[in-house]
């Protein structure tokens, strides 16, 4: 009786090289889909940014304007936000704390 030896060959390096291209040409394809998706999904908000940015815009002048002509106010609403987020991380931690 003989017996015969399976030997599986290690694929070649060609044969590698082609796969590897295949799946990056694959790879191509699926970021061009999910390009073209998240374009389809999120030109409304595309949309509604550009009907928003003028409006956005002048009145960040405006706050800026004020901001540079009455330095103090601005900082007295810096002190107070910051002071408020000081707050709020300690009622967090007591509240973590205590449960």
């Amino acid at each position: 009786m003989t017996r015969h030896n399976s030997v599986v060959k290690p694929p070649s390096r060609a044969e590698r090289k082609a796969a590897l291209l295949a799946e990056l040409e694959q790879q191509r394809i699926d970021i061009l889909v999910d390009s073209d998706t998240l374009q389809r999904a999120s030109s409304p908000l595309d949309r509604n940014w550009k009907s928003l940015k003028l409006p956005l815009y002048a009145i960040g002048g405006i706050a800026a304007l004020r901001i540079m002509r009455h330095p103090g106010g601005a900082m007295v609403v810096g002190r107070k936000a910051l002071a408020g987020y000081m707050l709020l991380r300690k009622f967090k931690l007591l509240a973590k704390i205590a449960t």
